[in-house]
């Protein structure tokens, strides 16, 4: 956002917004703040914020809180007090609302539509029964109508709250003034029976379950918005050990200085972005590139905070700290993406300002014509009531939750987890799907994949020297040679004198030879000769985009074992199903052009400059997805790793692979459970699936009510015939909602 105003003045702010119940919320209190002269304001619904940036020299934080709390919500700095235990609380609230709403709706429900259960007297037991559900179970939507009606506008909470009281206000009249209690359980629906024999009160009942329902799954929904961050923010230093005055001290790696000499031992986190000072080991950077294989670095090299160690000890000179680290800067980008998605106005929401206004009017318009042609008001009351009543959202309450829990639950049947509403919206129109390459395509686990030796030299043979040195090393290369040799050889022989080489490879003594393992620059160091035989393997490597490690003994180059990153058995399979969607598949990797382009052919991707992109980092993987969404692409992306959460939180659709960590899997909006690339068109079309179903059920839900609206208007539609049309929307909506049990996927 940009406010006319010099730049200096600016002052961009993220609050904590509480107490919105709907899109419309979001509008209202967006409208209001940006009605004040140099406030600038975009609210999230979906994330419960608001991005506001105001002219520090004329208007002040403050102001700006009170502008939201004066409309009825409260704000606060989200930086400063997050909102995450009140919204804990809230969801068990929530909980415990449904559960006891339900508990009561129940018995309601049976002893009025179930008329052989219905005994003398069973209306007094049905409206204390119905008491509670009616007046606390639906208190949020009585609290909210008034609220909205206090600021002048409309929402689902207006006609859920008056279609509540309406069914009940009747039905007590009916009880305690009508002759309900006198009429025969047993006399029918029959329209020449009094008006006042009939009572609504499981319509009241039933219509706050449902909604209730709906509102406690959006709950959940919000509560995990939150995690992405938590989970990043975890993976963090928490303390760091600094040179102070020649002594090592321990302290909050939240306070190191720009300048501080880091201490890194084996296996400790780098608690800042820095160069190395002194020192040399090869450092675990996957959180940052998303890459299996750690980078080796020594004195003059950069690092950056929250990589990993892994061997050797590590003076580091900080010069990012705080929030200008790469790792705080990720964090943000995971922030920001969430907070710019757009929020999903429900269809329900868009039309309420309209058709609730419009009920209403009917409604006493009903009420006003019957008194002035006929004069009887119980008649009037009557149809003035049936026309609320058949308004009533029942069916739109199922709407949404039915579809949802069935999808969600076919889907997990499938390994996928699909987190809300807002992907459905956006599935429908994804056209390009963005794919990280390691643990998504590829196994994301380095494997030997091909031994070539010198004449006299058996596979055997390589892979028995070659292992016994390497067992003695933690590197992933190492462990990905003995793997293979332990598997194919066997026991493998003692060593003797192991001397690791950081960034190079590493030696040892197997009797009395010498054998030593390692990348080409080693031996080119020691002047060793590479047979003609050899070099061809190392070229034929690096076109492959393989990683090479050379063997020797007896001072002579013996073979050459090529290693790489393998692609899923699946990966082909799932890329060519993407594609008969008319999806366009798009390779994005950290790693270098060579490894990349041979792992998109093997798997059916085209590698011209728009489907292939290498050596992209983290804040790249962002620039890309934005890039492809600013040239009108609807794009999911596909990841599993920390450095793909800020792509996955941007991306339209952001798809994690379960296999991968807590952070990407709470930034995305679906999540693979199984780790099968299959399942990603599979989750796509059952997305899309499920969307279709809920706009048949919303469209359906309100077509009920409308055509029927007329019928309640003219007399000939009684509440209780009004409270069996209801009933009729709800068992379509569960019915059609059961459909998405028998979707087919791709199998």
């Amino acid at each position: 956002m940009s406010l006319v105003v010099p730049p200096a003045s600016i002052v961009e702010v993220e609050l904590a917004v509480q107490g919105m119940t709907c899109g419309a919320c979001a509008a209202k209190i967006e409208k209001e703040l940006n009605h004040i002269p140099g406030i600038e304001a975009a609210v999230n619904y979906a994330t419960e914020t608001a991005m506001v940036a105001y002219d520090g020299d004329s208007v002040s934080q403050l102001a700006v809180i009170s502008a939201i709390t004066k409309i009825g919500y409260s704000a606060h700095v989200l930086d400063d007090q997050p909102f995450d235990d009140d919204l804990e609380a809230r969801l068990r609230s929530a909980l415990i609302r449904l559960i006891i709403s339900i508990v009561f709706t129940v018995p309601v429900v049976l002893i009025s539509m179930v008329m052989p259960w219905q005994f003398h007297n069973w209306q007094w037991w049905a409206m204390v029964l119905s008491a509670p559900v009616v007046t606390w179970g639906a208190w949020p939507f009585h609290k909210a109508a008034v609220k909205n009606a206090l600021h002048g506008t409309t929402t689902m909470d207006t006609l859920i709250s008056v279609g509540v009281i309406a069914a009940t206000a009747w039905s007590v009249w009916a009880v305690v003034w009508g002759d309900a209690i006198m009429s025969s359980a047993h006399n029918g629906m029959t329209m020449d029976q009094s008006s006042s024999s009939h009572v609504y009160f499981e319509v009241g009942a039933t219509v706050t379950a449902f909604i209730l329902i709906g509102r406690y799954l959006e709950m959940r929904a919000k509560h995990s918005a939150g995690d992405a961050l938590r989970s990043l923010l975890a993976l963090g230093a928490k303390y760091a050990t600094v040179l102070r005055d020649g002594e090592e001290v321990s302290i909050p790696a939240s306070v190191v200085r720009e300048g501080d000499i880091v201490v890194v031992r084996p296996g400790e986190k780098i608690a800042a972005d820095g160069v190395v000072t002194d020192g040399s080991s090869s450092v675990d950077m996957s959180m940052v590139t998303g890459e299996s294989v750690p980078v080796d670095v020594t004195a003059g090299d950069a690092v950056t905070s929250a990589t990993v160690n892994m061997n050797g000890r590590l003076l580091v000179r900080a010069t990012r700290v705080g929030a200008e680290t790469t790792f705080a800067r990720m964090a943000k980008l995971v922030r920001d993406a969430q907070a710019t998605k757009a929020p999903v106005q429900r269809f329900a929401d868009k039309v309420s300002s309209v058709f609730v206004p419009v009920v209403f009017a009917i409604s006493a318009g009903t009420f006003g014509v019957w008194m002035y042609l006929d004069g009887d008001i119980a008649k009037a009351f009557t149809a003035a009531v049936a026309v609320l009543i058949i308004a009533c959202p029942c069916a739109l309450g199922l709407a949404t939750p039915t579809a949802l829990m069935v999808g969600s639950g076919r889907a997990a049947q499938m390994g996928i987890v699909i987190k809300g509403i807002d992907v459905l919206q956006s599935t429908r129109r994804i056209d390009t799907v963005v794919l990280d390459k390691t643990g998504t395509v590829t196994t994301g686990v380095m494997s030997l994949v091909d031994v070539v030796c010198v004449d006299g030299v058996t596979r055997n043979d390589a892979l028995t020297f070659a292992g016994a040195v390497e067992k003695s090393s933690e590197h992933p290369i190492a462990r990905a040679i003995v793997r293979t040799a332990e598997e194919e050889v066997g026991t493998l022989p003692a060593l003797d004198d192991f001397e690791s080489l950081p960034g190079v490879g590493a030696t040892g003594r197997i009797g009395g030879t010498i054998v030593a393992v390692g990348r080409e620059e080693m031996f080119r160091e020691r002047l060793v000769i590479l047979p003609k035989m050899i070099r061809e393997a190392l070229a034929t490597s690096r076109e492959d985009g393989h990683t090479a490690v050379i063997v020797t003994w007896d001072g002579q180059a013996k073979a050459v074992l090529a290693l790489a990153d393998q692609p899923k058995p699946t990966s082909a399979e799932a890329i060519a199903s993407l594609k008969l969607m008319g999806l366009a598949p798009i390779l994005l990797t950290g790693d270098n052009p060579t490894t990349a382009r041979a792992i998109a052919e093997s798997v059916g991707i085209d590698t011209d400059e728009h489907h292939l992109y290498a050596g992209v980092m983290p804040e790249d993987k962002v620039a890309v997805v934005r890039d492809l969404q600013e040239r009108g692409y609807a794009v999911a992306m596909v990841g599993d790793g920390v450095n793909d959460a800020a792509a996955l939180a941007q991306a339209d659709v952001g798809i994690a692979m379960g296999g991968g960590t807590d952070v990407a899997m709470q930034a995305s909006d679906l999540t693979i459970v199984n780790g099968d690339l299959r399942s990603v068109p599979d989750a796509i079309r059952l997305s899309r699936a499920t969307l279709r179903t809920i706009r048949t059920n919303v469209f359906w839900a309100f077509a009920y009510n409308v055509a029927a609206i007329p019928l309640a208007a003219s007399g000939r539609l009684n509440p209780m015939w009004a409270g069996l049309a209801m009933a009729s929307s709800s068992v379509f909506v569960v019915t059609n909602s059961l459909r998405l049990r028998r979707v087919k996927l791709h199998r």
